[in-house]
Protein backbone atom coordinates (compact mmCIF):
# COMPACT_ATOMS: atom_id res chain seq x y z
CA UNK A 1 0.00 0.00 0.00
CA UNK A 2 1.53 3.86 -0.50
CA UNK A 3 2.99 5.47 2.42
CA UNK A 4 5.07 8.26 3.48
CA UNK A 5 8.25 7.68 5.11
CA UNK A 6 9.43 9.62 7.90
CA UNK A 7 11.64 11.93 5.74
CA UNK A 8 8.77 12.55 3.29
CA UNK A 9 9.57 9.50 1.27
CA UNK A 10 6.33 8.65 -1.02
CA UNK A 11 6.54 4.81 -1.82
CA UNK A 12 5.07 1.35 -1.19
CA UNK A 13 5.24 -0.47 1.91
CA UNK A 14 4.13 -4.13 2.90
CA UNK A 15 1.59 -3.73 5.37
CA UNK A 16 2.18 -6.94 8.66
CA UNK A 17 -0.89 -7.56 10.45
CA UNK A 18 0.14 -8.35 13.79
CA UNK A 19 -1.77 -10.33 16.70
CA UNK A 20 -1.91 -9.72 20.32
CA UNK A 21 -0.46 -13.25 21.16
CA UNK A 22 1.82 -15.49 19.07
CA UNK A 23 1.70 -19.04 18.34
CA UNK A 24 4.55 -20.07 20.54
CA UNK A 25 4.26 -20.53 24.20
CA UNK A 26 5.02 -17.38 26.53
CA UNK A 27 5.78 -16.80 30.16
CA UNK A 28 6.08 -17.78 32.57
CA UNK A 29 6.90 -14.34 34.11
CA UNK A 30 5.88 -13.47 37.50
CA UNK A 31 6.94 -15.84 40.65
CA UNK A 32 3.78 -16.51 43.18
CA UNK A 33 5.66 -17.19 46.22
CA UNK A 34 9.15 -16.13 47.56
CA UNK A 35 9.86 -20.24 47.46
CA UNK A 36 9.31 -20.70 44.23
CA UNK A 37 11.71 -21.73 41.98
CA UNK A 38 12.97 -19.93 38.20
CA UNK A 39 10.52 -21.96 36.37
CA UNK A 40 8.24 -20.25 37.39
CA UNK A 41 9.44 -16.92 37.07
CA UNK A 42 11.23 -14.82 34.10
CA UNK A 43 13.88 -13.04 33.94
CA UNK A 44 15.08 -9.45 33.85
CA UNK A 45 18.04 -6.95 31.96
CA UNK A 46 19.23 -5.28 35.09
CA UNK A 47 23.10 -3.80 34.92
CA UNK A 48 23.71 -5.25 31.65
CA UNK A 49 23.15 -8.40 33.02
CA UNK A 50 20.61 -11.30 32.67
CA UNK A 51 19.05 -11.74 36.38
CA UNK A 52 16.79 -14.83 37.32
CA UNK A 53 13.07 -13.45 38.58
CA UNK A 54 12.47 -16.42 41.06
CA UNK A 55 10.69 -16.26 44.12
CA UNK A 56 14.26 -16.28 46.20
CA UNK A 57 15.25 -13.12 44.20
CA UNK A 58 11.78 -11.72 45.22
CA UNK A 59 12.87 -12.03 48.66
CA UNK A 60 15.99 -10.73 48.79
CA UNK A 61 15.29 -7.68 46.59
CA UNK A 62 15.97 -5.15 49.01
CA UNK A 63 19.40 -7.06 48.85
CA UNK A 64 20.01 -6.93 45.82
CA UNK A 65 19.23 -3.29 45.03
CA UNK A 66 20.89 -1.68 48.77
CA UNK A 67 17.40 -0.58 49.13
CA UNK A 68 14.58 -1.14 52.02
CA UNK A 69 11.63 -0.38 50.23
CA UNK A 70 11.65 -2.92 48.31
CA UNK A 71 8.89 -5.33 49.22
CA UNK A 72 6.81 -7.51 47.04
CA UNK A 73 5.52 -9.67 49.13
CA UNK A 74 3.65 -10.83 52.39
CA UNK A 75 6.25 -11.74 55.20
CA UNK A 76 3.95 -13.84 56.81
CA UNK A 77 2.73 -16.13 53.57
CA UNK A 78 5.34 -15.42 51.00
CA UNK A 79 3.10 -14.35 48.31
CA UNK A 80 4.01 -12.00 45.92
CA UNK A 81 2.05 -9.26 44.72
CA UNK A 82 1.47 -9.74 41.65
CA UNK A 83 -0.62 -8.04 39.26
CA UNK A 84 -3.78 -10.15 38.06
CA UNK A 85 -6.28 -7.89 36.06
CA UNK A 86 -6.23 -6.24 33.04
CA UNK A 87 -6.89 -2.73 34.77
CA UNK A 88 -3.74 -3.48 37.55
CA UNK A 89 -1.77 -4.44 33.91
CA UNK A 90 -2.67 -1.01 32.98
CA UNK A 91 -2.09 0.85 35.69
CA UNK A 92 1.27 -1.21 36.54
CA UNK A 93 3.06 -1.46 32.78
CA UNK A 94 3.29 2.26 31.96
CA UNK A 95 6.42 4.63 33.19
CA UNK A 96 4.52 6.18 35.35
CA UNK A 97 3.60 3.56 37.55
CA UNK A 98 0.21 4.14 39.54
CA UNK A 99 1.40 4.28 43.18
CA UNK A 100 -0.91 1.68 43.98
CA UNK A 101 1.24 -0.52 42.62
CA UNK A 102 4.38 0.09 43.46
CA UNK A 103 6.14 -3.14 44.47
CA UNK A 104 4.68 -5.17 42.14
CA UNK A 105 5.70 -7.75 39.79
CA UNK A 106 4.08 -6.38 37.01
CA UNK A 107 2.20 -9.80 34.63
CA UNK A 108 0.22 -8.82 31.82
CA UNK A 109 -1.68 -11.50 29.96
CA UNK A 110 -2.79 -11.20 25.83
CA UNK A 111 -6.13 -12.58 26.98
CA UNK A 112 -6.87 -8.86 27.73
CA UNK A 113 -6.38 -7.71 24.26
CA UNK A 114 -9.28 -9.29 23.25
CA UNK A 115 -9.12 -11.81 20.19
CA UNK A 116 -9.09 -8.77 17.44
CA UNK A 117 -6.68 -6.82 18.63
CA UNK A 118 -3.96 -6.24 15.85
CA UNK A 119 -1.10 -4.00 15.07
CA UNK A 120 -0.61 -2.96 11.43
CA UNK A 121 2.95 -2.74 10.32
CA UNK A 122 3.79 -0.69 7.04
CA UNK A 123 7.73 -1.24 6.25
CA UNK A 124 9.26 0.08 3.03
CA UNK A 125 9.33 -2.74 0.55
CA UNK A 126 12.64 -0.97 -0.96
CA UNK A 127 14.22 0.48 1.98
CA UNK A 128 16.77 3.54 1.92
CA UNK A 129 19.39 5.45 3.61
CA UNK A 130 17.85 8.01 5.45
CA UNK A 131 19.98 12.07 5.58
CA UNK A 132 20.63 11.08 9.60
CA UNK A 133 19.81 8.47 11.48
CA UNK A 134 16.75 7.42 12.39
CA UNK A 135 15.08 6.72 16.14
CA UNK A 136 12.67 4.48 16.64
CA UNK A 137 9.73 5.54 18.45
CA UNK A 138 7.87 3.58 21.42
CA UNK A 139 5.04 2.52 19.54
CA UNK A 140 6.56 0.95 15.66
CA UNK A 141 9.70 -0.32 17.82
CA UNK A 142 12.14 -1.36 15.44
CA UNK A 143 10.25 -3.95 13.19
CA UNK A 144 8.83 -7.62 13.35
CA UNK A 145 10.27 -11.01 13.60
CA UNK A 146 9.06 -13.46 10.84
CA UNK A 147 6.74 -14.87 13.62
CA UNK A 148 5.17 -11.84 13.65
CA UNK A 149 6.51 -10.52 17.32
CA UNK A 150 7.15 -6.94 17.51
CA UNK A 151 10.78 -5.96 17.89
CA UNK A 152 10.16 -3.36 20.62
CA UNK A 153 12.87 -0.67 21.79
CA UNK A 154 14.44 -0.99 24.90
CA UNK A 155 12.40 -1.69 28.02
CA UNK A 156 12.33 1.14 30.74
CA UNK A 157 14.38 -0.44 33.28
CA UNK A 158 14.91 2.74 35.31
CA UNK A 159 11.03 3.24 35.24
CA UNK A 160 10.42 -0.03 36.35
CA UNK A 161 13.01 0.14 39.16
CA UNK A 162 12.61 3.41 40.13
CA UNK A 163 8.61 2.32 41.06
CA UNK A 164 10.20 -0.98 43.02
CA UNK A 165 8.32 -3.16 40.26
CA UNK A 166 9.37 -5.51 38.37
CA UNK A 167 8.62 -6.63 34.55
CA UNK A 168 10.11 -9.44 33.68
CA UNK A 169 10.43 -11.36 30.08
CA UNK A 170 10.48 -14.64 29.45
CA UNK A 171 13.02 -17.30 28.34
CA UNK A 172 12.25 -15.69 24.30
CA UNK A 173 12.97 -12.25 25.76
CA UNK A 174 8.98 -10.60 25.39
CA UNK A 175 6.12 -10.13 27.76
CA UNK A 176 2.65 -8.30 27.49
CA UNK A 177 1.71 -4.81 27.57
CA UNK A 178 -1.53 -3.58 27.10
CA UNK A 179 -0.62 -1.12 23.95
CA UNK A 180 0.90 -3.79 21.56
CA UNK A 181 0.16 -7.46 23.43
CA UNK A 182 3.05 -9.65 23.80
CA UNK A 183 6.44 -8.49 22.35
CA UNK A 184 10.40 -8.94 22.39
CA UNK A 185 13.11 -7.00 24.28
CA UNK A 186 15.79 -9.52 23.11
CA UNK A 187 16.19 -11.55 19.41
CA UNK A 188 16.62 -15.31 21.66
CA UNK A 189 15.77 -17.35 18.81
CA UNK A 190 12.17 -18.38 19.53
CA UNK A 191 11.25 -17.17 15.52
CA UNK A 192 11.75 -18.60 12.39
CA UNK A 193 15.12 -18.09 11.12
CA UNK A 194 15.96 -18.49 7.15
CA UNK A 195 19.89 -18.95 6.34
CA UNK A 196 21.90 -16.38 4.57
CA UNK A 197 24.95 -16.42 3.15
CA UNK A 198 27.44 -19.78 3.91
CA UNK A 199 29.49 -17.76 6.62
CA UNK A 200 26.49 -15.18 8.01
CA UNK A 201 24.13 -15.37 10.43
CA UNK A 202 20.71 -16.36 9.70
CA UNK A 203 17.62 -13.81 9.11
CA UNK A 204 15.39 -13.19 12.02
CA UNK A 205 13.49 -10.59 10.66
CA UNK A 206 12.70 -7.17 9.14
CA UNK A 207 13.24 -3.53 10.59
CA UNK A 208 10.82 -0.89 10.30
CA UNK A 209 12.71 0.81 7.94
CA UNK A 210 13.06 -2.18 5.81
CA UNK A 211 16.07 -3.49 5.87
CA UNK A 212 16.85 -6.97 7.40
CA UNK A 213 17.22 -8.38 11.11
CA UNK A 214 20.00 -11.28 11.25
CA UNK A 215 20.76 -12.73 14.22
CA UNK A 216 23.31 -11.63 16.55
CA UNK A 217 26.28 -14.12 15.64
CA UNK A 218 27.25 -15.70 12.18
CA UNK A 219 28.45 -19.06 11.42
CA UNK A 220 31.80 -19.08 13.47
CA UNK A 221 30.02 -18.15 16.82
CA UNK A 222 31.36 -14.24 16.67
CA UNK A 223 29.72 -11.25 16.39
CA UNK A 224 30.54 -8.86 13.52
CA UNK A 225 33.40 -7.02 13.93
CA UNK A 226 32.54 -3.78 11.36
CA UNK A 227 28.79 -3.64 12.85
CA UNK A 228 27.87 0.53 12.76
CA UNK A 229 26.32 2.72 15.67
CA UNK A 230 23.10 1.12 14.94
CA UNK A 231 24.41 -2.23 14.86
CA UNK A 232 24.28 -2.64 11.00
CA UNK A 233 27.08 -3.27 8.26
CA UNK A 234 27.21 -3.87 4.31
CA UNK A 235 28.55 -7.32 3.65
CA UNK A 236 29.18 -8.73 0.01
CA UNK A 237 25.87 -10.27 -1.82
CA UNK A 238 23.13 -9.10 1.30
CA UNK A 239 23.90 -5.60 1.19
CA UNK A 240 22.88 -3.06 4.39
CA UNK A 241 21.22 -5.20 7.24
CA UNK A 242 20.95 -5.09 10.80
CA UNK A 243 22.80 -7.74 14.11
CA UNK A 244 20.40 -8.01 16.75
CA UNK A 245 22.22 -7.23 19.93
CA UNK A 246 23.13 -9.13 23.04
CA UNK A 247 20.21 -9.55 25.04
CA UNK A 248 21.80 -8.50 28.46
CA UNK A 249 22.15 -4.93 27.00
CA UNK A 250 18.04 -4.69 27.01
CA UNK A 251 17.88 -3.01 23.08
CA UNK A 252 18.08 -4.92 20.11
CA UNK A 253 19.40 -2.58 17.57
CA UNK A 254 20.25 0.89 18.87
CA UNK A 255 18.82 3.30 15.95
CA UNK A 256 17.99 2.85 12.24
CA UNK A 257 19.74 3.96 9.28
CA UNK A 258 16.81 3.61 6.80
CA UNK A 259 13.82 6.32 7.00
CA UNK A 260 11.25 4.35 9.07
CA UNK A 261 7.80 2.98 8.25
CA UNK A 262 5.10 3.25 10.85
CA UNK A 263 2.68 1.17 13.47
CA UNK A 264 -0.87 1.87 12.82
CA UNK A 265 -4.38 0.59 15.05
CA UNK A 266 -7.62 1.21 15.10
CA UNK A 267 -9.13 3.17 11.93
CA UNK A 268 -5.88 4.38 11.09
CA UNK A 269 -5.23 3.97 7.36
CA UNK A 270 -2.20 5.73 6.41
CA UNK A 271 1.20 5.43 7.21
CA UNK A 272 2.14 9.19 6.43
CA UNK A 273 4.32 11.17 9.18
CA UNK A 274 3.40 14.70 7.83
CA UNK A 275 0.23 14.13 9.61
CA UNK A 276 1.79 12.24 12.56
CA UNK A 277 2.70 13.96 16.00
CA UNK A 278 5.89 12.82 18.42
CA UNK A 279 6.43 9.77 18.96
CA UNK A 280 4.41 8.92 22.37
CA UNK A 281 6.11 7.70 25.82
CA UNK A 282 7.89 4.55 26.04
CA UNK A 283 6.34 1.21 26.50
CA UNK A 284 7.00 -1.44 28.53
Amino acid sequence: MDCTLSEGRKTQCWMIVVKAEPKHKIGPWCPRNVVDPITSGGMMFIKQQIVPIDGPFVKNAATFFSDPKWSLYDPKTGAIKVTDSKQACEMAARPDVAPQYNNYCVECLASYMGPDFHTRYLIPVQPEKAKSKQNPDGFSGYGVAFNGVKFDIAAPIGAILGAHTLAPVDACGGHVNPHVGYHYHAALGCSQAYPSAASHAAIVGVAIDGYLIYARENADGREPDDLDECRGHEFAGLGYHYHANLAAENDILHCLKGERGCALTGNQSQCDFSHRGPPGPPRR
